[in-house]
């Protein structure tokens, strides 16, 4: 018999004749503010589950179901959520997270595409290959997290923090990252032959001073008013990139084209290696 009680008050939430909670079916059941902390719920079915304020810190959720369940407000900090479904094409049926607590967790291969993370702290967690597209970040702490090769495809990013954070080979096409904190970020490829992809990003105010952006695609992506200062952007492909206003105190430029780039009134007298087209005007 496995009694589920709530972390506060110690009322008894649910109770079933099992020995494990993995694999168990717990779709549809009202367990807010449970303790299930350190709990093996691997596999678990958990769809359209109330799981507000839970905690779940440490909890084995690896393959577990989660679409349409509302965990807002939940504790997961160093749960391990590896290959958790949590989205879905449909953003009325993707899983519910505002205000959560996933420092440290394990989200690698997950599906949390349209998720709602918004004010949720991922501080150090690992996103590597996990599929975040269309997912709403906004607001949301991911400093130093690891997300290698991870789909933030059309995701809102507005006002995160992403600083230290290592999002090698991943693709943030047509992302929307205004006023970002970028800094210190981790952009570039871990193979010779890979690259980051950020075309049609929106980067508008963002924060990238320190960044390593060698190799990036950034094609018709918008750094308007953006802080590039001491920014790696050798071998970036920027066609048709916004930098007008940008930040470009000793932002290195070598073997970047930028024909097509809209550069002004941005200060490129104190970049590093820019090859500035002779016909570029409004440069400071």
């Amino acid at each position: 018999m496995i009694e589920i009680r709530h972390k506060s008050s110690g009322d008894l939430l649910a109770g079933l004749e099992r020995d494990t909670l993995a694999l168990a079916d717990l779709r549809e059941m009202r367990l807010a503010g449970a303790d299930l902390a350190g709990a093996d719920l691997r596999n678990t079915r958990l769809e359209r589950t109330d799981l507000t304020d839970a905690d779940l810190s440490g909890a084995d959720l690896s393959g577990a179901t989660l679409t349409s369940a509302a965990l807002n407000g939940a504790n997961l900090s160093g749960a391990n959520l590896s290959c958790a479904k949590l989205g879905v094409s449909s953003h009325t049926q993707a899983t519910m997270m505002q205000q959560c607590d996933l420092s440290g967790a394990n989200l690698s291969r997950a599906d949390l595409r349209n998720v709602e993370f918004r004010g949720s702290s991922l501080t150090g967690a690992t996103l590597t290959r996990a599929d975040m597209r269309r997912a709403n970040f906004s607001n949301c702490d991911l400093s130093g997290v690891t997300a290698f090769n991870a789909l933030f495809i059309k995701a809102n990013l507005r006002d995160a923090n992403l600083s230290q954070s290592n999002l090698s080979d991943s693709h943030l096409n047509d992302a929307v990252l205004i006023s970002a904190d970028l800094s210190g970020a981790i952009l570039e490829s871990l193979s010779h032959e890979g690259f980051t992809v950020i075309n049609l990003a929106n980067l508008e105010n963002a924060r990238l001073n320190g960044a390593k952006l060698h190799g990036i695609s950034a094609e018709d992506a918008n750094f308007r008013n953006a802080n590039l200062t001491d920014a790696d952007l050798t071998g970036a492909v920027l066609g048709g990139a916004i930098l007008r206003n940008a930040n470009v105190t000793r932002t290195d430029f070598a073997g970047v084209e930028l024909a097509t780039v809209t550069m002004d009134f941005a200060n490129f007298s104190q970049a590093l290696n820019a090859e500035i087209p002779s016909y570029k005007e409004n440069l400071r």
